[in-house]
C-alpha cells in the first residue's frame, strides 16, 4: 500500500533500465512505467518489458506499463554549409528540394505542411526558439517571414500553429511500435500529437481491447476539440512540453487546469506530465517553483502525475521518484486537499452507477470507513469510484490481471487480482482479507463494497453493501 492517493508514472531509460534499478523506482513509489519509443530499440524495450514483469510477479503487486508512440515528427533537412541564421524580418523558404538548404530555404519533406499553410499560420523552428509567419504558399512550398530569429540546425523539428495538419495518426514507426507492444502486453498505449478525436478512433481499431488509449494532449487543435477527444479515450495526458511550444507559456495553467476538470468530469483518468521536476536531471533537489508544480496539478486533482527525463536520463532517477511522493504526500495530507476535491467534484449523471459511487463517497464522509472495495471485470465500477475521490483506499478486486495492471493510474485504487466471484459475501470475504491484510483495516471496522449484478457485465454497476469486519 501506497501513503498517498495520486500516483506516480516514470519513463524508463538509460538511468533506470536495469532490473534493479526498477526495483529500486517501484520502492521508491513507482506505480507505472512509461517505455517511451522516441528513444531505445526493441530489444532494449523488450528487456524492459521482462524485467517488469518479473518485479511484478516477485511484489505480487500489478504494475501498468505505457507504451508511448513518437507520432508523426516534423523535421527539416540538411544544410550545405551547417548551421544558418535567421534574422528577424526577413524572409525564408521552405520547399520539397530534397538538396541541402542555406540561409534562404531549406528543405522541408512534408508536403502536409504545404497543404495546411495559409497566410497567417506560424511555423515554429527548434522548440519554438525560431518563429516565422507564412506569407506566401504553394503545393510545394511556403516562405514566411522571420518573427523571432536565431540559429537554426538541420534535422530540428517543426510545428504549425494556426492549422490542423492532415497528417495520419500513426505512422509506419509508431505501426511497428504499437504491434511490439501489444505482443509484449502493454497495457496503455499513449497516443502523441492528437488532434481530433478521429485520431483516437483509428488506432483503437488496430488495438481493439488489448490494451486502453491514452491521448496526448499537446496540440492547440486538441483543445479546441477537447470534451470529443475526452470522451473518445481511455485517459489522457497533459502533455504540457510540446503544448508550450505552440502556446504562450500563461496559457498552459489555464489548459491544464481545464483538462483535469474536464476528465473529472468524464471519469477519466488524467496524467500531468514533462519537466515536473526537470532540474532533478542534473541536481539531487527541485527547485522550489518545481515542487509547487506538482503540487499544484495533485490539488487540482490529477490523477497522476509524470517523471520524463528525470528518471530515463537523470543522474538522481530513484531521488526524483522519492522527492515526486513526498510532495504529493505532503500536499494530500494538507486539510485544504479534501475542501478542494469536494469544491470541484463533478456532478453525477442520471445514471444507477453514478449514484451508488455517489453514495460511496457520501457513505464515507459519514461513517468512518476503512476501505472501500469494488469489484470489477472490466474496471469501469472502480473508475467511477475513483471520480468521486472517497478520502479512504479503493481496493479493486477483479479477475482480471489485465484490468488490475490498467488500474495503476487511476487514483486512489489498488488493485487485486482474485479468482472469478459468484457470490456478495465472497466479495466480502476477499475484501476482509484484503484490508485486513494490508493493515488498512481492522475487526469492528466499516467497509463498503460496490459491484455490478449480474456478476461479470460491464456497466451494470448497482450495488452498495456496506458491512462491519467482525460482525457475524
Amino acid at each position: 500500500m501506497r501513503n498517498r492517493n495520486t500516483k506516480i508514472v516514470a519513463t524508463v531509460g538509460p538511468s533506470s533500465s536495469s532490473p534493479e534499478q526498477l526495483r529500486a523506482l517501484f520502492d521508491a513509489g513507482v506505480d507505472m512505467f512509461r517505455l517511451n519509443m522516441s528513444h531505445g530499440t526493441h530489444d532494449d524495450h523488450r528487456k524492459r518489458f521482462e524485467a517488469i514483469r518479473a518485479m511484478e510477479k516477485e511484489t505480487g503487486r500489478p504494475i501498468g506499463i505505457l507504451l508511448d508512440l513518437q507520432g508523426p515528427k516534423l523535421r527539416v533537412g540538411t544544410f550545405a554549409e551547417g548551421p544558418v541564421t535567421l534574422v528577424n524580418g526577413e524572409t525564408f523558404r521552405f520547399d520539397l528540394d530534397n538538396r541541402p538548404g542555406d540561409k534562404t530555404r531549406a528543405y522541408l519533406p512534408h508536403p502536409e505542411i504545404f497543404a495546411a499553410a495559409r497566410p497567417g499560420v506560424q511555423l515554429l523552428l527548434d522548440d519554438g526558439k525560431i518563429r516565422m509567419e507564412v506569407e506566401e504558399h504553394g503545393e510545394d512550398y511556403a516562405i514566411g517571414r522571420i518573427i523571432t530569429g536565431g540559429v537554426l540546425s538541420e534535422r530540428k523539428g517543426v510545428s504549425v500553429v494556426g492549422a490542423v495538419l492532415p497528417l495520419a495518426a500513426l505512422t509506419e514507426k509508431d505501426y511497428r511500435d504499437l504491434e511490439f507492444g501489444l505482443e509484449n502486453g502493454a497495457d496503455w498505449v499513449a497516443l502523441s500529437f492528437v488532434q481530433r478525436p478521429e485520431d483516437i478512433l483509428e488506432a483503437r481499431e488496430i488495438i481493439g481491447d488489448r490494451a486502453l488509449i491514452m491521448s496526448k494532449l499537446e496540440k492547440p487543435a486538441a483543445v479546441e476539440r477537447l470534451a470529443e477527444i475526452v470522451e473518445a479515450s481511455d485517459a489522457i495526458m497533459v502533455a504540457r512540453g510540446d503544448l508550450g511550444v505552440e502556446m504562450q507559456p500563461e496559457e498552459i495553467p489555464p489548459i491544464q487546469r481545464r483538462m483535469i476538470k474536464m476528465c473529472r468530469e468524464y471519469g477519466k483518468p488524467v496524467v500531468v506530465a514533462t519537466q515536473m521536476l526537470e532540474s532533478m536531471i542534473h541536481t539531487p533537489t527541485p527547485t522550489r517553483a518545481e515542487a509547487s508544480d506538482v503540487a499544484t496539478a495533485v490539488y487540482e486533482g490529477a490523477d497522476a502525475v509524470m517523471l520524463s527525463a528525470e528518471s530515463a536520463s537523470g543522474k538522481f532517477p530513484v531521488v526524483a521518484v522519492e522527492m515526486m511522493s513526498r510532495i504529493v504526500t505532503s500536499v494530500e495530507k494538507d486539510p485544504d486537499y479534501k475542501r478542494i476535491l469536494e469544491s470541484t467534484m463533478p456532478k453525477a449523471s442520471a445514471t444507477i452507477a453514478d449514484a451508488i459511487c455517489s453514495a460511496l463517497r457520501q457513505t464515507a464522509d459519514i461513517l468512518p470507513l476503512a476501505a472501500a472495495v469494488t469489484y470489477t471485470t472490466t474496471g469501469s465500477t472502480t473508475l467511477r469510484a475513483a471520480r468521486e475521490r472517497p478520502l479512504v483506499p479503493i481496493f479493486c478486486l477483479t479477475p482480471s490481471t489485465e484490468t488490475a495492471r490498467r488500474m495503476s493510474c487511476v487514483w486512489g485504487v489498488s488493485a487485486i487480482v482474485t479468482r472469478d466471484l459468484e457470490k456478495v459475501s465472497e466479495i466480502v470475504a476477499f475484501a476482509t482479507d484484503a484490508a485486513k491484510g494490508t493493515g488498512v483495516a481492522k475487526d469492528g471496522d466499516f467497509i463498503a463494497v460496490t459491484a455490478g449484478m449480474p456478476f461479470a457485465q460491464s456497466g451494470t454497476t448497482n450495488l452498495l453493501r456496506i458491512f462491519q469486519i467482525g460482525d457475524r
